[in-house]
Parts: structure tokens; C-alpha cells; sequence
């Protein structure tokens, strides 16, 4: 067993601490190299594995060549893909290598003709920004598209001029948000609207509002958007509330990133409700929206409530019974 062998195989094993999956993968194309790689053959590889790049290019091939080239009569839907159309079958192999190779001609016809501008459609997102910027401009939106709310490890973000080059837009930090490359591309380079009172929205607060105020101690979650507390008054035991962090009078009033975020924290505080009480086995989540619905604080507020086996003589109706007589409904 080599020396190399063992030191790799030990970094692997125990030592190595990922926060994705660049090391490994790293690693892997360097070997399969013979122990050397390219810096743009490792970026082959992570292009390779990279999901929300995938997602991209699926999208353009239904939306542009697959339609022409199915008007044309060249190529026929299938499933969820394409094949040639009927008459294709009739090629012979050395038919198709040639046909292949005129693929190929044309191709490198076209990039010779345009050059980098093949890919123009891309580059706004893959670095004809300085890195600089366009790093702080993710990082000022918290690696979140500024329009929808996916994050970065979901969907790829661009970096997108607010006003377009083509209409006298600048490379200047005011003049940029991040989108993600589906919403970026539903904009368009003829649109202007500027999404960054989204992001500066976030940060709201009103002074005066104990959810706005919370101390970090009576938090038991938290991530970008929402916090989440037990509830001073439970209904049971570990009654939660998922609290938005930014000052929004209800659920409805929510940003589609806070849906999200009040979502997922939700989900972590049911799996911590359960880790810790094992009798919990099921749960009410609920919403007051409105004074005359029952809501005291006017901040987006949303309520987990453990559920146990015989805490009420009659569970039937969960949320119905917010209306005594129509708690349980059977005929």
C-alpha cells in the first residue's frame, strides 16, 4: 500500500470536512487524469454535477431548438426527450458520422463568426462582472434570487443589470441584483424594474413590537427570514410560533422567499418537537390573520402545536374547531 494511497485515502476517510462537493469531486477528476487535471477540466467535472446548470439548458432546448427543429419535421417529441424524426432510421453509419461531422462544422463555423458572443446569453451570470462585484452583490442579497427567493443552492443566480448595458446601464454595485437564471431570462434585457426594495424590505422592523425585538436566548431556530420562539401562552407542551423576521402585519403580506423560510423552519422545529417528546404525534399548523380572526399581534406569526394522543376528548376537526360547533363535522 503506497505511501500517496494511504494519505489520501485517510483525508477522504476521516479528515476531510465538506461544505460541498468541490474536494472530492477535485480529487476524483485529478485521478481519473493520471494525476494531473486542468483547472477547466475540474470545472468540466463540477459543471457536470451541477443540477441547477442542467435545469437551464433542459429549459432552452424546449423552449428554442426543440420547436424549430420539431416545425421543421427534423425532430419528434418523445416522452421526455427527442428522437429524429421517422426517416432517420434509414441512415447507415457512415451516413450519420457524416452528417455528425457537418454538426460539428457548422458549430465551429458559428463560434468562429461570433466568438465569445455564442454564450453572451450567459455571461452576465458566469463573470463578465468583476468577481469582486459580483460576489458582493450575491452576498448582499444573501445568495438569493431578489425576485423569487430561491437560494443559490438551488437555482443559479445571476448577477443582472437593473438598467441594461444596452440602454446606458453601468458596471456599478447600485446598478446590480441578483436573480436567479429563470427569472433573470423571464426579465429580459428590456426590462428595468428594480427588485432591491424586495431585499431592502427584509430588514423592516417597528419599534415597539415584541417580535421584533426578540433576544437571541428565546430562540429555538432561526435562518435568514424567520425566527421561530415557544409560545408564552402553549396550548401544549412546545407550542412554537415561526416568526417572520421582518415586520409584516400577516402570512398573506409574506414575500415568497418569507413563505419559504417560515416553511422549512417549521419543518425543523416538528423534527426537534418530536427528537425531544416522543408522545407527540401529530401536529395543528395555523395561521390568525386579522383581528376578528383571532390575531393579538399584528406581526406574521404562524403557530406549531405538538399534538398527543388523548389531549382533547375529541381531536376530530383540528383547525375546524376555531368555530366550536363546527370542530367536528360528521353528519
Amino acid at each position: 500500500m503506497s505511501v500517496a494511497y494511504k494519505k489520501l485515502r485517510t483525508f477522504l476517510q476521516d479528515e476531510m470536512r465538506m461544505s460541498h462537493i468541490y474536494q472530492p469531486l477535485m480529487i476524483k477528476t485529478i485521478l481519473a487524469g493520471q494525476g494531473r487535471a486542468s483547472t477547466r477540466q475540474i470545472a468540466a467535472a463540477f459543471l457536470a454535477e451541477d443540477e441547477s446548470q442542467l435545469e437551464y439548458y433542459e429549459a432552452i432546448t424546449n423552449r428554442m431548438p426543440g420547436p424549430v427543429l420539431r416545425r421543421r419535421g427534423i425532430v419528434i417529441r418523445d416522452g421526455d426527450g427527442y428522437t429524429l424524426a421517422d426517416h432517420s432510421r434509414e441512415l447507415s453509419d457512415e451516413e450519420r458520422e457524416n452528417l455528425i461531422g457537418l454538426c460539428d462544422e457548422a458549430i465551429a463555423a458559428y463560434k468562429k463568426k461570433r466568438g465569445r458572443a455564442v454564450w453572451e446569453h450567459r455571461a452576465v451570470g458566469l463573470g463578465r462582472i468583476p468577481g469582486k462585484l459580483r460576489y458582493e452583490t450575491l452576498k448582499r442579497a444573501g445568495f438569493r434570487c431578489e425576485l423569487c427567493g430561491v437560494s443559490a443552492d438551488e437555482r443559479a443566480l445571476d448577477v443582472d443589470h437593473i438598467v441594461p448595458r444596452r440602454a446606458g446601464g453601468l458596471d456599478e454595485s447600485e446598478n446590480f441584483q441578483a436573480l436567479c437564471w429563470k427569472c433573470n431570462t423571464n426579465k429580459g434585457a428590456g426590462d428595468d424594474t428594480d427588485f432591491r426594495a424586495v431585499r431592502a424590505a427584509h430588514g423592516v422592523r417597528e419599534e415597539g413590537c415584541p417580535f421584533c425585538s426578540l433576544a437571541e436566548g428565546a430562540l429555538v431556530g432561526a435562518n435568514a427570514l424567520a425566527v421561530a420562539v415557544r409560545d408564552r401562552y402553549p396550548v401544549t407542551p412546545l407550542h412554537t410560533l415561526i416568526i417572520s423576521r421582518r415586520h409584516v402585519k400577516d402570512f398573506f403580506q409574506l414575500f415568497a422567499s418569507e413563505h419559504r423560510a417560515v416553511a422549512v423552519l417549521a419543518d425543523q422545529i416538528r423534527r426537534q418537537i418530536v427528537e425531544m417528546d416522543s408522545t407527540v404525534e401529530g401536529f395543528n399548523v395555523g395561521v390568525n390573520s386579522g383581528e376578528v380572526a383571532g390575531q393579538t399581534i399584528p406581526h406574521c406569526h404562524v403557530h406549531v402545536i405538538p399534538r398527543r394522543a388523548g389531549d382533547v376528548a375529541n381531536p376530530r376537526g383540528g383547525v375546524r374547531w376555531v368555530i366550536p360547533e363546527k370542530g367536528d363535522y360528521r353528519p
